[in-house]
């Protein structure tokens, strides 16, 4: 498996697995498992996905030796603030039974993300995580907030596929060294994206499927992705993108289906607020 070096020294697998709405309980558990029995050692989850939870037990059932794996979790908007934050942060790391979380981001930014950002360089400092990133920050809402921070985000996570490249915030990220982290690297469906005739031609002439031909031009773009599936051929497929090589007009021909947009975008106004009526992550404890 690739690693990448983030901007603080962390290295961090390139390829992932997500588990964003994949049902809290079993249905988590097992896909967990499965991708951690393929040799993943890369598991993406989030306080606003509900199964954190389900992550930790899976990963503890795995034998897999904690140093050995790279558990991603996100702190949610309503535990935005400096005090706040520091209880988001402590209630993830209960919910995961792990002592330390090796990436923790700031979800989605609105609100009082320099406050929240605060309480996550003390919890870096403190041992409780080892890396702190951010998520869906485009160039207006980086350049609203990441100069407030003292510490540079390591990752920006944020939508990233062939449809959707995103050249604007990368040339930001790329002067603080800031990572890359694709969700929705296969677009989820949206617009067509695995149906482009492209990729199955690159398909058949490696080999693969449509997804891994996807994957691969992301990896070979530098991104980190997690692609999310609860079924165990593609769990394991999505994983087998190190073993072949896209030549470089054909990285041209994909960067050139690029459409500058994409199924999200976070400068909608109103749009954190309507978050907040959405997921209520507190709701166990009313």
């Amino acid at each position: 498996m690739n690693t990448i070096t983030l901007n603080d020294g962390v290295k961090i697998p390139q390829v992932g697995f997500g588990t964003y709405q994949i049902p809290p309980g079993k249905a988590t558990q097992d896909a967990v498992a499965y991708a951690l029995s393929c040799g993943c050692r890369h598991i993406d989850t989030a306080t606003a996905y509900f199964n954190e939870a389900d992550v930790g037990k899976a990963v503890r059932a795995s034998g897999v030796k904690r140093e050995d794996l790279f558990i991603t979790s996100k702190l949610w908007l309503q535990d935005y603030g400096y005090e706040p934050a520091k209880k988001g942060i402590d209630a993830s790391l209960r919910k995961l039974g792990v002592d330390y979380m090796d990436l923790y981001l700031i979800h989605q930014p609105y609100g009082d993300v320099p406050g929240a950002w605060r309480a996550m360089e003390e919890a870096q400092a403190a041992g409780k995580i080892r890396s702190i990133g951010v998520s869906n920050m485009t160039v207006k809402i980086w350049n609203a907030f990441v100069p407030q921070f003292e510490t540079m985000p390591s990752v920006n996570q944020i939508e990233y596929h062939p449809y959707q490249q995103q050249k604007a915030i990368r040339a930001l990220m790329a002067e603080k060294e800031t990572a890359l982290e694709a969700w929705a690297p296969l677009g989820q469906g949206w617009g067509g994206l695995l149906q482009e005739p492209l990729f199955a031609d690159l398909a058949s002439k490696y080999q693969k499927d449509v997804g891994q031909i996807v994957l691969r031009f992301e990896v070979q773009e530098g991104a980190i992705v997690f692609p999310k599936s609860v079924h165990p051929e593609r769990i394991k497929s999505n994983l087998q993108v190190f073993d072949f090589e896209l030549t470089d007009d054909e990285m041209a021909a994909i960067r050139a289906l690029d459409k500058g947009a994409g199924m999200h975008d976070p400068d909608t106004p109103g749009f954190g607020e309507w978050l907040l009526t959405k997921y209520d992550v507190h709701a166990d404890e009313k």
